[in-house]
């Protein structure tokens, strides 16, 4: 029973000590930011002129920042259109990217299967990744960074000859078959 009661009590005092840990972890957490952020499904996310946020996330749907975005732009099958400011990185997955007159990206620009137009005096201010898709900035663009760009043929290329190998494949065959029904009439 002495040992029962030995056992206990080192794992209350261990359950006590947690709890202790986890208030303490409480009062140190820095507060979220999420009254800032932004998240739509269907529908647009428009930052005015004079207006900002932290993070804008999109799904099915656009963000246009024509004030500053604190954060980062994330969209997916959407667009993006950036004309005030952009403090963090912007990424756009089967969408269009761009950037107006003097707009900036002080991070990174990413875009998956969509096209990205940079105007004049637009900076991005670290690398920019265009995969499958096309670039293009106006002669005074600014790039802080590396860029990276695969056009859409790469991706689109082989999968159209795959897809015309076996559109050819099924048609001779059928054909075959047609010629052997029509062979026994």
């Amino acid at each position: 029973m002495h040992r029962l009661s030995h056992v206990s009590g080192g794992l209350m005092r261990r359950i006590a000590g947690a709890a202790l840990l986890l208030l303490l972890a409480g009062f140190a957490a820095r507060p979220a930011l999420a009254n800032q952020d932004v998240v739509q499904f269907g529908s647009a996310i428009e930052v005015p002129a004079d207006g900002s946020i932290h993070d804008a996330v999109c799904f099915f749907c656009s963000v246009k920042a024509h004030g500053t975005v604190h954060g980062d732009i994330v969209v997916f099958f959407g667009s993006v259109e950036i004309d005030g400011h952009a403090d963090h990185d912007v990424v756009d997955f089967f969408g269009a990217v761009r950037v107006g007159d003097d707009a900036s990206i002080k991070q990174d620009l990413v875009n998956f299967f969509g096209g990205v137009r940079l105007g004049e005096n637009a900076q991005v201010g670290h690398d920019t990744v265009v995969m499958f898709g096309d670039l293009r900035s106006a002669s005074t663009a600014s790039f802080g960074g590396s860029r990276v760009v695969q056009p859409g043929w790469v991706f689109w290329g082989p999968f159209l000859l795959i897809f015309g190998g076996v559109y050819f494949v099924v048609h001779e065959f059928r054909a075959m078959r047609r010629r052997r029904f029509l062979r026994g009439y």
